[in-house]
């Protein structure tokens, strides 16, 4: 039954149909959830609709898709039932409040006739609210709607609180509300308030001082940047004064590898070396709006001196010792742009290396990580983007030539495993003309890996590459123990389980080099590489932080 097949009276809405029009008023076009009883009414309404609801394997996997489907579109949502459904998706929520996704989670909940009998009903923890008030702690704004003349406004208000914040929201629908007539408010709350204007001309011109005394700058284009949707402005004026660019490893994709002006991934000692001299001698650090993050920062083996700095975060800029309070970064980097800036092309800049002008596979002999990495990074097409899980498989692929924004995806920060493999799903639905590359170790594969089903389902086509090194390596290079291993599985039979796919065991590096070249002439198919490593080799990049963690953990790691 189609939605025009219920007139509202003038002036009312359907509480389903205004969520509805909010969504695709922002973009979105697709959902990502599991059916329960509780929100059941809600799916079917959504599946007569002009919104396609995608029903994964499990919560987790639902949250993590809406996740990758924010960060590309600018907002994501999930639909979930209470209690079973809407706890599964704390951890994916958590997740995106810390890196700044703004998902919109919406979650079914016993009737209000129901809850006014204090019936024992299923999916019910302590009390009735008890789900709202975990929200609450992992997004910036919650709304029940259980009050006919507030249900409207009170989706905006949480909408606006996604878009202003760029952070998850919360929505709990009393199923007997689902279909039921409201009033469609008349106005929408205000957006962000504007800098205060004296500070931020102040902002500016101290900003500009550093700048115009500096020698030897770089530029972070950063997380904040990209979800305030700063990017071509920023770009723009880094062209105009050929400030050399870097990104941190939650950031990269900001810019493409290509840009004349890129000169690599800073993370502290994970950095390439000639990155890392670079950054840490620099005289002026313009950071718009990155995160410092022990991740980020290479387990906090960063040498960066706060007096060097301006950091231009959401709503502050802090330039040496000084801060600027009520300045919105998209306030600065606006007026910064149209600003005079110094002309710094003659500044040096790292060169950078074409290992592909020399990759040749090396027949019989077994792939190391390392050699993956960088044969991985010559199969890159315009087309590809890159999905990497927390471990070795996001650290070694900090290094991959990604060609422009959004190219990368990592959940560089929260680091929840099984991220990769259910991103794929939101991230190749959000950009249908990009075809994802999955970077996964087999510990997190055995996580989330089933979502591979859902690709499937919905014609969806990752590359998947496995790094099968038989455990938690990341772990493993801490603190090693039998805690640290996983079940072997035969991936290579999974197309078999599902019935659709293709597969490919890799020992050895000419193995490799069949399978990437297979799976790049099955365009419009799942492909999965199953890449067996030692259990004991990692990434330049992964020994030198799991040496700093395994120190903190108390047992260092001896050093590469």
């Amino acid at each position: 039954m189609r939605h025009d097949a219920f007139l509202t009276a003038p002036g009312l809405v359907r509480i389903a149909d205004y969520l509805v029009e909010r969504l695709q008023e922002h973009g979105v076009e697709h959902v990502f959830g599991v059916p329960g009883d509780f929100v059941l009414k809600l799916f079917e309404h959504l599946e007569e609709g002009p919104l396609t609801v995608v029903n994964t394997c499990d919560e987790q996997g639902a949250g993590f898709a809406a996740d990758a489907y924010a960060r590309i579109r600018g907002l994501g949502a999930v639909v979930v039932t209470y209690g079973v459904g809407g706890l599964k998706v704390a951890n994916t929520t958590a997740q995106a409040y810390a890196e700044e996704s703004p998902v919109i989670v919406i979650s079914g909940a016993p009737g209000l006739a129901e809850q006014a009998e204090s019936a024992l009903l299923h999916h019910v923890v302590k009390g009735y609210d008890n789900q709202r008030r975990i929200f609450q702690h992992l997004t910036v704004a919650t709304a029940v709607l259980d009050d006919p003349e507030t249900a409207c406004r009170e989706i905006d208000r949480v909408f606006a609180a996604a878009l202003t914040h760029k952070r998850p929201v919360y929505i709990e629908i009393p199923r007997d509300m689902t279909m039921m007539e409201v009033p469609r408010p008349t106005s929408r709350p205000a957006g962000r308030e504007p800098s205060d204007r004296a500070t931020l001309a102040a902002a500016v011109e101290d900003a500009l001082d550093m700048l115009r005394a500096a020698e030897r700058p770089v530029a972070f284009l950063g997380l904040q940047a990209v979800r305030f949707g700063l990017l071509p402005t920023a770009l723009q004026m880094i062209e105009r004064a050929s400030l050399p660019t870097a990104v941190t490893p939650l950031d990269k994709s900001a810019i493409s590898e290509q840009h004349r002006c890129f000169i690599g991934v800073y993370a502290g000692k994970m950095s390439r070396p000639h990155v890392q001299e670079y950054v840490e001698s620099a005289d002026c650090l313009l950071l718009l709006g990155p995160l410092w993050t022990d991740v980020n920062l290479g387990g906090n083996t960063a040498d960066i001196a706060p007096d060097r700095c301006i950091h231009a975060t959401r709503e502050q800029v802090r330039i040496g010792y000084r801060t600027y309070d009520r300045v919105r970064i998209e306030d600065f980097v606006h007026a910064l742009a149209e600003a005079e800036l110094p002309d710094f092309s003659h500044v040096a800049k790292p060169e950078q290396t074409d290992a592909c002008a020399s990759w040749r596979p090396r027949s019989g002999e077994a792939v190391s990580a390392a050699r993956l990495f960088e044969r991985l990074g010559c199969f890159l097409a315009d087309n590809t983007m890159v999905i990497a899980d927390p471990g070795d498989a996001m650290f070694g692929a900090l290094d991959l030539p990604v060609r422009q924004d959004h190219d990368f995806l990592a959940n560089a920060f929260y680091a929840s495993l099984g991220f990769a493999v259910p991103a794929s799903i939101g991230a190749q639905l959000a950009a249908p003309d990009r075809r994802p590359l999955v970077l996964v170790g087999d510990g997190s594969f055995q996580q989330t890996g089933v979502e591979l089903s859902t690709s499937l389902r919905y014609g969806l086509s990752p590359i998947v590459v496995i790094l099968n090194n038989a455990g938690y390596l990341t772990e493993r290079l801490m603190m090693d123990g039998a805690f640290n291993d996983v079940l072997p599985w035969n991936y290579g039979k999974l197309p078999e389980l599902f019935g659709k796919g293709r597969s490919w065991v890799i020992d050895t590096e000419d193995e490799l080099e069949a399978a990437l070249r297979g799976a790049d002439d099955a365009r419009d198919e799942v492909c999965i590489l199953d890449v067996h490593l030692d259990p004991m080799d990692a990434s330049p990049a992964l020994r030198r932080l799991a040496e700093r963690f395994g120190a903190a953990a108390g047992r260092p790691v001896a050093p590469v």
